[in-house]
């Protein structure tokens, strides 16, 4: 069982910057490529950016040059730094952990998400 908690989301004029982050606990072996994920109102969930156990990291197109993702493996979290935000950045911002439990059991965690307002 792994469990995630975010934090940082609130209202932003565009322009501005926020800080999320996501800290998993509870027992498991490894945990591969976390990341977060958005979902607007009316669209399908997207992908923002993961980063993977060595650094490895993957963007979403939209924010590409504005936002970072880094991780800090010992305390088993990810920080998003958002820059430059805009309006379509408006979303719930999902963490996503895919967590190795055992040797042969895996399984995908989702955090319950934190709401992202950027006001123009």
């Amino acid at each position: 069982q792994v469990h995630l908690v975010e934090s940082g989301g609130g209202l932003v004029q565009a322009g501005g910057s926020l800080r999320l982050s996501c800290a998993a606990s509870g027992r498991f072996f490894s945990i591969n490529a976390m990341g977060w994920y958005r979902q607007a109102p009316g669209k399908q969930r997207e992908l923002v950016a993961t980063v993977s156990d060595v650094g490895s990291t993957n963007y979403g197109d939209s924010v590409k040059g504005r936002f970072t993702l880094s991780r800090n493996n010992a305390k088993n979290t990810v920080y998003l730094q958002m820059n430059s935000l805009k309006p379509a950045d408006t979303a719930v911002y999902y963490c996503n952990a895919p967590a190795r439990i055992t040797l042969s059991y895996s399984y995908d965690y989702w955090g319950q998400g934190t709401q992202v307002t950027v006001s123009s």
